[in-house]
C-alpha cells in the first residue's frame, strides 16, 4: 500500500498539487456541520496499515481548520491507519511562542499537544515562524523552507541596487538568508505595536538610499507591518514575500496603498 494522501478543507487545491506531483490519489474526508455547530468528520477509504499525510493549513477561520485537523486524525488513528503524518503548511498561533506580559496562554505550546494528543507521530511544517515551536513538540517535526525557491524566483527582477529589508526585527533573521542567497545587503525596521492590528514604525537601521527595497517577511495577516516599513522607506517596493493567513481582506489594500510594484505569496493557504 503506498502513502495515502487526505487534504483538509483548507488546503484541497494545495493538497491536490501535491497529490498529483506524487502520482498519488487524494483523498478527501468527508465533514459535515451539525444544526448546533458541531462539526463531524468521517474517512471513507480504508487506512489501516497505511501510511496517512493529513494536509491542512491551521489558517483562517483558525479554530474550525484546526479542530477539522484534529478529528482527522481521531478518525485515521481509530481506523488503523499505521502512521499519521500532519502535513502544516501554515502553523495557526505561531506568533503567541511565548509570553510578554507573564500572564498570558502560550498558545503555539498549546497547539502542538492538541495535535500530539491527537494522535499524530510526525509533523511536517512549512517555515515555522519561530524555531521555538518544534521544542513544543515531543514528536519528530521536519521543517521545511521556501526561502531558497523563493529566492531563485526573485533573482530575475532583482535589481544590482536592491536591499533586503525586514519590517521589524523578528525578520531580520529572514532577512539574512534571502541576503545570504541574492547578495544583498540587509536593512531593519524597528517598529512598535500599538494595538493587535496597528503597528507604527520608528527607525530603520541600513542604507537605503538610492537602493530598492525588497521586504521579506513570513506572514501577512493584515498589512500593516509592511505597510508602515513602507511608507518609512518612502520607495515603491519591488516584492513581499510571505504568507498569507487571510485573516483580513484589507491586507491586499493595505499593500496597494504602500506602493508596492509587485507582491509574492506562497500558495500555503
Amino acid at each position: 500500500m503506498g502513502p495515502l494522501i487526505y487534504a483538509g478543507s483548507a488546503s484541497q487545491r494545495l493538497g491536490c498539487a501535491i497529490a498529483r506531483r506524487l502520482g498519488a490519489p487524494l483523498a478527501g474526508p468527508v465533514v459535515e456541520r451539525f444544526p448546533d455547530g458541531e462539526l463531524h468528520v468521517q474517512i471513507k477509504e480504508p487506512v489501516r496499515g497505511g501510511d496517512v499525510y493529513l494536509i491542512q493549513s491551521t489558517s483562517s477561520p483558525i479554530e474550525t481548520h484546526l479542530l477539522e485537523l484534529l478529528l482527522m486524525t481521531d478518525a485515521c488513528r481509530r481506523a488503523g491507519a499505521a502512521r499519521l503524518t500532519a502535513v502544516l503548511p501554515y502553523f495557526g498561533y505561531a506568533r503567541q511562542d511565548r509570553r510578554r506580559s507573564g500572564q498570558e496562554a502560550i498558545a503555539a505550546r498549546v497547539v502542538a499537544n492538541l495535535i500530539e494528543a491527537a494522535g499524530v507521530d510526525r509533523v511536517v511544517a512549512l517555515d515555522l515562524h519561530s524555531p521555538s515551536i518544534e521544542g513544543f513538540f515531543q514528536l519528530p517535526v521536519e521543517q521545511l523552507t521556501s526561502v531558497p525557491l523563493l529566492a531563485r524566483e526573485l533573482r530575475q527582477y532583482v535589481p544590482a541596487n536592491g536591499v533586503i529589508v525586514a519590517p521589524d526585527l523578528g525578520a531580520s533573521k529572514l532577512a539574512d538568508r534571502y541576503s545570504q542567497l541574492l547578495g544583498l545587503p540587509v536593512a531593519v525596521v524597528q517598529k512598535t505595536r500599538l494595538r493587535p492590528d496597528e503597528v507604527q514604525a520608528l527607525r530603520l537601521t541600513g542604507d537605503v538610499r538610492d537602493r530598492t527595497p525588497i521586504i521579506v517577511d513570513d506572514i501577512l495577516s493584515t498589512g500593516g507591518t509592511i505597510e508602515a516599513a513602507a511608507l518609512l522607506l518612502r520607495e515603491s517596493v519591488l516584492s513581499h514575500l510571505a504568507e498569507l493567513d487571510g485573516s483580513d481582506p484589507a491586507e491586499l489594500r493595505r499593500a496597494r496603498r504602500a506602493k508596492f510594484r509587485a507582491m509574492g505569496v506562497l500558495a500555503s493557504v
